[in-house]
Order: structure tokens, then sequence, then C-alpha cells
């Protein structure tokens, strides 16, 4: 475990105790502060091309939410929604931070604009990416469903081998030349860590509530992004999100997938930094 701490580590890299679990997060840039969570079989990684890019107009802070990469299972074994959000909520608590910018993608969009119905006053402007919350049947990921099916989720750590992730990855890019032996492999050693199989099956069993039918009451400008090629979240989401949330906009990008900030980072993260620097109303 040693070595996969040093590879997937850096000089930014911090470990704090919260709720039961040492949250892997970094903190780098100046400006605003812009909180990034990454989904669910990722890790803190999956917006390095952000932080090249928008490092030198935003304090960018991104975590590992517990139960994946090198932050790891919580003692309290508790992956439910709310604790997700307490975990979020004491980490910008710990770090000082009252007011920011806040992206996710996939379930770390669904942690994003949760966290912005509850904590409103937290929250200047929102980015949600290929974000989850809707739960008809449509809208669960394949990965999610074999975690939550019986017999198959008690035996889901062996199911999961390195082939089998790779071919995930390929589901969630469009441009499969892009899903390179390095990026594989940062996803298997990660996801494998001790642990996290078995966390990553109970978060998906936890009891998750739809609460979509609030994302009316949100008053953050929210930009709403999506891959048109996205195969594990249907692109009429998106559509669906843009109409529930007022004060939204929405881009649909051509020829990308289910982690557009990941497969194409330069021209995302010029459209996010143009949202969160300049009035688009």
């Amino acid at each position: 475990m040693g070595r996969i701490y040093e590879k997937y580590t850096n000089e930014h890299s911090k470990f704090i105790d919260i709720l039961g679990a040492k949250v892997h997060y970094r903190i780098e840039g100046i400006g605003e502060p812009l909180v990034l969570i990454h989904g669910a079989f990722s890790s803190l990684h999956t917006f390095d091309g952000w932080v090249k890019e928008l490092k030198g107009d935003f304090q960018i802070i991104r975590y590992t939410i517990p139960g994946l990469g090198l932050t790891g299972p919580k003692s309290d074994e508790d992956y439910t929604m709310d604790g997700h959000l307490t975990v979020l909520r004491h980490l910008l608590d710990r770090l000082g931070i009252k007011q920011c910018h806040l992206a996710g993608s996939s379930l770390g969009g669904w942690l994003a604009w949760e966290f912005a119905l509850r904590h409103p006053d937290r929250i200047n402007k929102m980015i949600l990416l290929d974000s989850a919350g809707f739960l008809d049947p449509d809208s669960i990921p394949l990965p999610f469903k074999m975690a939550r099916t019986p017999f198959v989720n008690m035996a889901f750590k062996y199911v999961v081998r390195y082939n089998i992730l790779a071919d995930y990855i390929k589901q969630v890019y469009h441009y499969k030349d892009r899903v390179t032996t390095e990026l594989v492999d940062r996803y298997y050693e990660l996801f494998t860590l001790k642990g996290n199989p078995d966390a990553f099956v109970k978060m998906v069993n936890s009891k998750l509530k739809d609460n979509t039918r609030h994302l009316k009451e949100l008053e953050v400008p929210t930009l709403i992004v999506w891959g048109n090629k996205d195969k594990w979240l249907p692109i009429r989401n998106a559509h669906r999100f843009q109409s529930l949330i007022p004060n939204s906009r929405l881009i649909i990008y051509d020829n990308m997938g289910h982690v557009p900030m990941e497969e194409c980072p330069y021209e995302t993260s010029m459209d996010a930094r143009s949202f969160l620097l300049h009035n688009w109303n």
C-alpha cells in the first residue's frame, strides 16, 4: 500500500481526519475557492486537467470522498448521502472556507446540488458535470446495478478485475484512444485498495432518496455540462436538470462521454472559467 500512496500523492496532498475517515485532499492555486467533487469509481485525480488550467484563477480544493481512492473506508461505514454531505461540510469548516464555488461530476454532482440545497449561503456558483440524482432505472450506471444485485454484490470485489475496470472506463470515454494504460492503472489501483470495493457496495446499496423535486428551490447560478456520448447517464437528464433549476445554463459537448472534464480538460475548463468569472445573465 505504501507504493500506491507514494504513486498517487504529491507535494499538495494532505490527509485530515473527519468522522472516521482519513480524507485525502489537495489545495492548489490562488483566487476564490473552487471545490471539486469526483464521481463514484474515481478520485480527486479526475480533475488533474482542470487544476492545471484553472489554478491561476482559483484556489482549488479537491478531495476524495470516503470509501474511494486514498481516503479509503470510514470506520463507521456511513456512506449515505447525509454522511457524504456531513463530511463535505466538516471539510469546508476545518479549512475555514465559508463560501465557495462548487463543481461535481456524476455522484459528485449529486453531492454538489444536495449540498447547495441545504447550504445555499455557502455556494456562490455551481457546475454539474453529467450529474447523478435521478433514480429511474435508466439513470443508474451498470456498475451500480451490479453492486446492487443480490449475490453479485457479495462477490463484487472479486468480479472487478483489471480488464473489467478497463471496459468501464472505455464506456465513460468517447475517444477510446485516450484510455491509456496509465489511466486504467490509476482507476484500478485506487479502486481496489483494501476496503474500497466493500465500501463501494455499501455506498450504492445505502438508502437513496430522489430529491430532484427540490431542484426548483435552488437559487445558485448553475452551469450544467454534459457529454452527448454519455453511456452511463442519459442526455435527457441534462435537460431535466436545466428545466428544474431556475438560474441554469446548459452546455452539451459533442463527442464526449461521461467525464468531459477528464476527456477534454481544456475546453471544459475554459467554459467553467468563463461561467465562474463572468456574469452570464
